[in-house]
């Protein structure tokens, strides 16, 4: 992070016209390079800091499980647990590891072998359970991680890790050290913007709310603006009834003359963040109608959506939602999608949350491939951890529980420079262990940040007396395998 550079870009217009070598020399340059080579001067996409090296991607599509799948249930196929059906877990395998409460009093760890059937696909021959059709048959154009891990175990500080890069509430999520890394690519929409998808089944949702896109210590401007999905997208976006829009423009006009007032006297960012946060709210009055009608998508979108994703709220249609932000130029898109707890009835529950989200993101994947657009569109989908092999509850061949697992789960990417057909990491037979290839959550991150140009060492911000990062203090590692 450069001190100086951040400061100037926050500085009041009094301290700017008293720097008037400044202005000349930027005018100046301005003009020789034309405005589009003076932002590239300055960093795409002109963010807080140039990128490092040339980025992969340029805008990011992450959708969230929340709730943590169960990977031996999709993606990572144990035919050996058949033999080992209500079997106990060796203790040789379980090594002592921490359990939840949930199921640390249980007498037995019965093994549950998966009920559902898989099948190998593609080139790249990725074995897919049969509740995943239509993903089943673009897995040469994802990359599979099959052996992320993490040391949280509860929701809470898991899904803070995940998002966040800490287990403690407080810190900026991907999102936001994107916004702050590369900045806006458009006027009139915010950089970040979080859905929340209503899932078909609701038996056991998680909570969760804007601690996961906050800021942080990152200016406000940097924070996630969650779009709803009935009634006005956004809460307050439209006039009251009665305020034209002539008397919305001169109440914003005073209201930025008072703050300018103020920002002067102090250079504050967070007043900074303010009269911008109000400029484009009045831009996103016009713009925002226009992202959410879905009334002129022909018939072709929703033949590859699904129908579902006419209804505002489903998983479908927040996925359609987000194709139509990052054709606008929203940078950072975060969709979560609840219910994968699956502490019990996965019979009865895996279905449903698969349909959910099946084909919807299969049509995204061919829809931003017809447009040319998921080369710099990076997809990424998983949960904040895995599932124990061993049963919750009562065990039948047709039906079981799978307890939190944070040793090992999957999860895959597309696009955005990622490479395609990719399977890295193993676990054991029991896909309780790694046993090949480990990527911690710190990895992934770097990975991320190393697509869109960011060495994640060098993309910091000074708080509370330290460099802060995304990835933390313990060393991260890009996993090039994964890159295209």
């Amino acid at each position: 992070m450069d001190l100086y550079n951040d400061y100037l870009r926050y500085e009041s217009r009094r301290q700017f016209l008293g720097r008037g070598v400044n202005a000349v020399g930027w005018a100046a340059l301005a003009t020789l390079l034309g405005k589009e080579s003076l932002a590239n001067a300055q960093g795409e996409g002109q963010g807080h800091v140039p990128t490092h090296f040339p980025a992969k991607a340029k805008q990011v599509i992450y959708l969230h499980m929340v709730g943590g799948p169960p990977q031996m249930d999709l993606y990572d196929y144990k035919p050996q647990m058949n033999a080992w059906y209500d079997r106990d877990l060796p203790d040789s395998i379980r090594m002592g590891q921490r359990l939840t409460t949930m199921t640390s009093g249980q007498a037995r760890f019965p093994v549950a072998p998966s009920k559902f059937r898989f099948a190998r696909h593609g080139r790249c021959g990725m074995t897919v359970s049969e509740l995943l059709p239509y993903t089943s048959r673009m897995v040469d154009d994802m990359c599979f991680m099959r052996s992320m891990n993490t040391e949280a175990i509860n929701h809470e500080p898991a899904i803070c890790y995940m998002q966040t890069g800490n287990q403690i509430t407080g810190r900026p999520c991907l999102g936001s050290w994107v916004s702050y890394g590369l900045g806006s690519l458009n006027q009139n929409l915010p950089t970040f913007v979080v859905l929340v998808a209503r899932p078909s089944n609701t038996e056991q949702v998680q909570a969760i709310s804007a601690r996961l896109w906050h800021s942080g210590y990152l200016s406000g401007e940097h924070a996630g603006v969650a779009f709803r999905s009935s009634g006005d997208p956004i809460l307050f976006i439209n006039n009251p009834p009665g305020v034209s829009e002539s008397v919305r423009r001169r109440t914003l006009d005073g209201l930025r003359e008072l703050n300018e007032m103020n920002y002067q006297n102090t250079a504050d960012p967070e007043t900074h963040t303010r009269i911008q946060q109000y400029e484009l709210a009045f831009r996103m009055q016009a713009s925002v109608p226009d992202l959410t009608d879905l009334s002129r998508e022909p018939a072709s979108t929703f033949a590859l959506y699904g129908e579902d994703a006419r209804n505002p709220g489903t998983f479908a249609n927040t996925v359609l939602q987000a194709r139509r932000m990052v054709e606008r130029g929203v940078r950072f898109i975060q969709i979560y999608h609840n219910n994968w707890d699956t502490h019990a009835n996965v019979a009865g529950r895996l279905p449903s949350q698969c349909r959910d989200v099946d084909q919807a993101c299969w049509g995204l994947v061919q829809d931003l491939k017809r447009r040319g657009m998921l080369d710099e569109t990076l997809i990424i989908w998983g949960g904040e951890f895995g599932r124990t092999i061993y049963s919750q509850g009562g065990l039948t061949r047709q039906n079981y529980g799978r307890d939190h697992h944070p040793r090992c789960f999957t999860m895959w990417m597309a696009g955005g420079g990622s490479r395609g057909g990719a399977i890295y990491g193993e676990t054991d037979e029991f896909s309780y262990n790694i046993v090949r290839d480990p990527v911690h959550i710190r990895d992934f991150n770097a990975t991320m940040l190393h697509l869109f140009g960011f060495d994640h060492d060098r993309l910091t911000f000074k708080a509370q007396g330290l460099e802060q990062k995304l990835t933390g203090t313990v060393p991260a590692h890009v996993v090039k395998a994964v890159v295209a």
